[in-house]
């Protein structure tokens, strides 16, 4: 029987589903299986507040993967539940939602050594910086959700994990806080992921770890050919990094360098300046007698009082004498640059025979809130709630190799502070500018009981394996550490209950890695990647909508008739 208009009615409870989206966000058209393949399923609760509580944890699950825990092999599967969380989201909306709420968890796990410091500033920080994941939930849920086709999927491995480096990039700004907890940082102990450092930086290791969870997550997928490409696109990037840890040229060994570190340990209450300088001497005087070519102390390792008395300056000399080694010392004093701009600067020192050389390098990227106040007229308040700093820093402003006149063989070490170690281009600049050893002089007996000694001392591996040069990482209270130029470490590290000096035979090198020579080019392509699904999308758009003057589709009559026209 032929009923109006034309249709069969649904039966008696099972209402139409024509024109209503599927579960996960999908049209029923778009997302319809084809015969053989199961359904997609609505695995995540519908709930709001159980979506948020679902995110939430979800983008705090990569922090495992970070020192002190590092568990490492985590990262590779970490991004998986927050992946699925999103691309069963049932509107673009709901999507951004979860990637906002995510990155707000993964920003607060990171970071969260920094709540003594910053206390309520972190959950606004994290609340803020957690937007930049937003659009990244978007372009999830667009090209995950739903049943994707074989193409859609290969398109997914290559624009989720760009997506997720633009994150980065952003969020690598000084002012929001530096690059930090790069996902591909968590790799630091894994030689093939340090070998592809060296070819892209950090940068293209994050790409490889979220292109490995992306893959997997596809693998979940209902549509047959979805979960072939998840599984062939793992693959390729299993071959690809055996092809970088085969292919990827390395520097040559010229020789060593003897320096050491000098770790006085936690020095405080009344007179710790002072005591603390003394400590100093005290353990570089053990190192006498062993041939070094360096001695480096930690960040601040010498406070303003100190260093106004001309008599340091004096007893600094003696030392170098006595060592037959030169001193990079580190200051935190009001002091004038070479601009005659007076303020209160951090600056590494090197110290001869004869005292300062006259090499110093001024601190360049400063630790928001830590070392300045972002627009303290407006945020100064901070100095009251938390640990902010009370006076701005001054920032140098160039870079500087610093040469020890040794004789013929003359070392050449380009120094950092703080979590500049942080930051790949500078590091690659002075390796650039012919550093033979990385230094850097950090302090983190804020933070000591927490995650941040481990953290900041893992950096140290991924500069060197992405410039071929080895890096010294010395702390006054730990963890300091030694790396060669393929990342690899040196010796033992000092770890944060130790007060003692040690000495390192460090690898020297000549050539360069690719990273060094070709800079952040992983970076570029995800640009481009990105920049191609857009247009891609565009056109997609563009051949949609109907031509101007292009008759719709003609209405159709209860009986299923052709409208007539009106005159």
């Amino acid at each position: 029987m032929r009923m109006r208009g034309g249709r069969v009615p649904a039966s008696e409870g099972q209402p139409s589903t024509e024109g209503k989206p599927s579960v996960d966000g999908q049209s029923s058209a778009e997302g319809k299986p084809s015969a053989g393949e199961k359904p997609a399923r609505r695995a995540i609760p519908a709930s709001g507040w159980v979506r948020g509580a679902l995110a939430l944890l979800a983008g705090a699950l990569p922090a495992l993967a970070f020192p002190a825990l590092s568990l490492w092999w985590l990262a590779y599967t970490a991004l998986v539940p927050w992946l699925l969380l999103i691309r069963s989201a049932g509107t673009p909306r709901r999507a951004a939602l979860d990637g906002w709420i995510g990155g707000i968890g993964f920003v607060i796990a990171v970071h969260h050594w920094l709540m003594p410091s910053l206390h309520v500033f972190i959950v606004l920080l994290a609340a803020l910086l957690g937007l930049l994941w937003a659009p990244w939930g978007v372009l999830v849920h667009r090209l995950l959700g739903g049943a994707p086709s074989a193409l859609r999927a290969a398109a997914a491995v290559v624009a989720v994990p760009s997506g997720w480096l633009v994150i980065e990039l952003v969020r690598s700004w000084e002012g929001l806080g530096g690059p930090w907890g790069l996902l591909g940082a968590s790799q630091w102990e894994v030689a093939p992921a340090l070998r592809v450092a060296s070819v892209g930086g950090v940068w293209l290791v994050s790409l490889l770890v979220v292109a490995v969870n992306t893959a997997f997550a596809l693998l979940t997928v209902a549509r047959t050919g979805a979960r072939t490409t998840g599984g062939v696109l793992l693959v390729v990037c299993a071959l690809t990094v055996t092809l970088v840890w085969a292919w990827a040229p390395q520097p040559v060994t010229t020789g060593t360098a003897r320096i050491a570190v000098v770790q006085p340990g936690v020095v405080s209450g009344p007179g710790s300046v002072e005591r603390r300088l003394a400590r100093g001497e005290e353990l570089t005087r053990t190192v006498a007698g062993r041939d070094v070519d360096l001695v480096v102390w930690g960040e601040s390792s010498i406070g303003a009082g100190a260093w106004r008395d001309p008599e340091t300056a004096r007893r600094l000399a003696a030392l170098s004498r006595e060592t037959g080694a030169d001193l990079l010392v580190n200051v935190d004093a009001r002091q004038t640059n070479g601009s005659g701009r007076s303020g209160i600067y951090k600056s590494a020192v090197l110290v001869g025979p004869d005292g300062p050389t006259g090499d110093r390098y001024d601190k360049m990227r400063l630790v928001p809130f830590g070392e300045y106040v972002p627009a303290r007229s407006l945020l100064g308040w901070a100095t009251s709630v938390g640990k902010a700093a009370g006076e701005d820093r001054l920032r140098g402003d160039r870079q500087v190799v610093m040469t020890l006149p040794d004789g013929d063989e003359r070392l050449r070490i380009g120094p950092l502070v703080c979590f500049e170690s942080a930051f790949p281009d500078m590091s690659r600049r002075l390796t650039r500018d012919g550093a033979q050893v990385l230094v850097a002089q950090s302090a983190t007996s804020t933070f000591q009981e927490s995650w941040a000694p481990a953290q900041h001392a893992s950096l140290g591996a991924l500069r060197a394996a992405e410039n071929g040069r080895p890096m010294v990482h010395a702390t006054l209270t730990g963890i300091s550490a030694v790396y060669g130029p393929r990342g690899e470490r040196i010796g033992t590290p000092l770890g944060t209950d130790e007060s003692t000096a040690a000495v390192y035979d460090v690898p020297l090198t000549r050539g360069t890695t690719l990273y060094a020579r070709f800079g952040d080019w992983a970076v570029y392509g995800a640009l481009a990647a990105l920049a191609a699904l857009c247009a891609a999308e565009g056109l997609r758009s563009l051949r949609r909508r109907p031509a101007p003057g292009t008759p719709g589709r003609s209405a159709r009559t209860a009986h299923g008739s052709p409208e007539r026209p009106e005159h």
